[in-house]
Formats: structure tokens, sequence, C-alpha cells
């Protein structure tokens, strides 16, 4: 079976890669019976020749391979029938523009693995860049502070080498008092609390956090069970929620009228209640003016989020009253950071621990009879259908939805 590390060709380009020119070779001494070559590309992280100096196949068409691996969404144009595919293509939640992305993969017979449905039998995703999305985006809403207030002056993260550089940056940094709140528990919030708990200041309880101020910058973290509560007023299951949030509600003022600053790390799903809503940002005891939205569902359950913003241009704000966009550091605007694709800044960490997670779960599964049947549950498409598992997106492939 040949893999093919395919170019990045969606824009503005984006310098990860699924594996590391180290990873690679791992993946090739631990599965001699497959090849690996690799695509030409100028903009990756790792440059054509760190894969030649190991001995891969370096070429302009890797069409005759089996398996095209990416990162990104592939251009229509430039997906190979027949082909078996891995790359982030953003249609499971029924993104609108792609959906002519999904209709011809299935047109072109694609076999379709999403690396969002690479997952364990409980649904818990099995890699991703959560972490390092996590990462710079905690930094960027600090950077966003700094900037607004005149209180210090960090470098944009793709300017520096890795993670160790961006955390040697924040450590020339003074945090002003105020009260950081985190939404979610899992990659993406783990990566954003690595900042702060680098930063050193302090995690609190739910409880204080509610109920006291405070001398010094402290944090909180808030789940699904905290920021949703049943409209009937029952106690919650936060599994039950994941499957149907239809019978809940946001319980998220109390600590939009506690907080300056909320790093949204959740994962949002159809149909859960929203964080707040445009109206409640207009209520008067509504404290959050800076928002770092990593999960960044555009017009959705983060009010002041209007669009996704650029590593080139990561900032905006949102004016409470007119609702509309305005400058970063207009008066009485929430600064808002919601950038779509934060791991790019860190292309190099972001690659390598991408492929470390892509080599231990997936690669084994070609060779071990997908034993653990993650290929099973990854697979979107197959002979021109949907699977079963993904029976759902029919309707928005029929452009009835």
């Amino acid at each position: 079976m040949i893999f093919a590390i395919i170019k990045e060709r969606k824009n503005p380009p984006d310098r990860r890669v699924v594996f590391s020119p180290k990873h690679l070779e791992e993946a090739r001494t631990q599965f001699p019976e497959a090849t690996f070559i690799v695509e030409s590309s100028d903009i990756r992280i790792f440059q054509d020749q760190a894969y030649k100096a190991l001995g891969f196949e370096v070429l302009e068409d890797v069409s005759h391979a089996d398996v095209m691996i990416g990162v990104k969404e592939v251009p229509i144009e430039n997906l190979i029938p027949n082909k078996k595919y891995f790359f982030f293509s953003h249609t499971i939640k029924k993104q609108p523009y792609n959906r002519e992305l999904l209709k011809a993969m299935l047109d072109k017979n694609i076999e379709m693995y999403d690396h969002e449905t690479i997952v364990r039998k409980t649904g818990a995703r099995l890699i991703g860049f959560g972490r390092y999305a996590g990462l710079v985006g905690a930094y960027n809403g600090f950077r966003a502070l700094g900037l607004r207030d005149g209180l210090f002056t960090l470098p944009k993260v793709e300017t520096l080498a890795d993670l160790d550089a961006v955390k040697a940056e924040l450590d020339k940094i003074t945090i002003p008092n105020i009260k950081i709140l985190l939404s979610g528990t899992g990659k993406v919030a783990n990566g954003a609390k690595e900042i702060l708990d680098h930063l050193e200041i302090k995690h609190i309880s739910d409880a204080l956090y509610l109920t006291s101020q405070f001398t010094e910058p402290v944090y909180g973290t808030v789940d699904v069970m905290e920021y949703s509560k049943r409209i009937d007023g029952k106690v919650g299951d936060r599994y039950k929620f994941y499957k149907d949030p239809s019978g809940y509600e946001s319980n998220f003022m109390p600590y939009a009228k506690e907080t300056d600053y909320f790093i949204a790390g959740h994962f949002y799903g159809n149909n859960a209640p929203y964080f707040f809503t445009r109206e409640e940002a207009k209520d008067p005891d509504f404290r959050i003016h800076l928002l770092a939205d990593v999960s960044c569902d555009i017009d959705g359950p983060v009010a002041s989020t209007l669009r996704p913003s650029t590593i080139e241009d990561p900032f905006y704000g949102y004016d409470i009253k007119t609702e509309k966009e305005v400058a970063y550091d207009a008066e009485g605007a929430i600064t808002v950071m919601a950038v779509d694709n934060l791991p790019c800044e860190l292309p190099k960490d972001a690659s390598e621990g991408f492929g470390e997670a892509f080599l231990e779960h997936v690669i084994p599964a070609f060779f071990n009879n997908d034993e653990r049947e993650i290929l099973k549950r990854a697979k979107m498409t197959k002979n021109g259908k949907l699977t079963r598992r993904f029976h759902y997106l029919q309707d928005f492939v029929d452009g009835k939805e």
C-alpha cells in the first residue's frame, strides 16, 4: 500500500503537514510493508530536502498512491477519483461552504476519512490540532490585551520558532488584575490552560469565581453542566446533553457578569444553547471586554463572533449597542480574537504532535485488520455513497438543508 503526503493547496497557505520527516521515518520502520512518498511542496514547514535526506521519494505527481494524507480541504479540481483521502473536510456539521466538496467526493468515488471523525468508541477524538489552537488562541488574547491597553507588546506567534519561544515571551509580561474564564475540557481547553498555568495565574473554584473579587489575576473553568441547565429545572447529565441538548438553556450570564477575558475552548454541537446572545451582551452588568474564540462558530453561541479573523489581522471589535464590527480598540467594544486556523502559527510543533498521534492510531489500522474499528468509524463515504454513520448528511448533500 502506498501512502502519499500531499501538498496543501487551500488558500491562505497552510504550512502544516500530517507527518514530519522524523515521524514518517518512524512509520516506515514500524510498517516496512508500506511505501511512503511525499508530494513536493514549497510552503511546507519541513522542506522537501528534509524528506529526501531520509530516503523518501519527493515527487511532483503522487497520483499512483492509494492513500492521500493532507491537512486542510483539497480543492475539488485536485481530487483524484477512486482514492482514499484523509483531511479536514469541514462538512460533518453541514457547513454550507463545503457542500460541493462533499458532493464531489461522492461523485468521484472517494473514500473519505475526516480527521475529525477519527474517534474512540466513546466518540472522543483521537487526533487533532486542538492543543495548539488552545495554546495560540490564549496567547493571542493576551497579545490583544497588551496592544489594546498599552500594557505590553507580544510578538505574533508565527514569528517565533516554536512553543518554547512562545513561553519565553510570556515570561516577559505581567498580567493585570483580571478575571479569566475558560470553557471546555478537551484538547483546546487544555492547550489554553497550559498558557494560563505557565503565566502562574491562580486557578480558582467555580463558587469563588462567581462570588468573589481578587487583587491578582485569576481564572476559572466552566463546562457544559455549568454554562447550561435543564429547562425543566432537573439535574443535568452531560452525556445526555451531548446526544440531545435541546432540553437545555444557557446558564452563562452569571459568568459573563464576573468575567473580563473569556477564552472559548468548548465544542459546540448542533441545537445546543448559546452562551450569550446579542441582547444579553447589552445587559449593563455584562462584563466581558476581551474574547478569544478558539472554537470560532460564526454567528453562533458567542454573539460577538461576527466572522473569522486572520493570522495577518487577528483582532476586531464588537460594538454591543450597534451589534456591528468596529476597531478592536474602540471604546466600549468587546475585543474579539477569532482566528480559525490558529495551529498554522505553530506549524512545526503542531505537525509533530499530529503526526505522533496519527502514527499511533491510524496507520496501524491498515495493517491489523482495523481491530479497533478506527477506520470503520471514520469512513464517511464509500462506493459513491455516505456510510451509515454519516447518513445524516444526505439531506445536506441533496440541498434540502
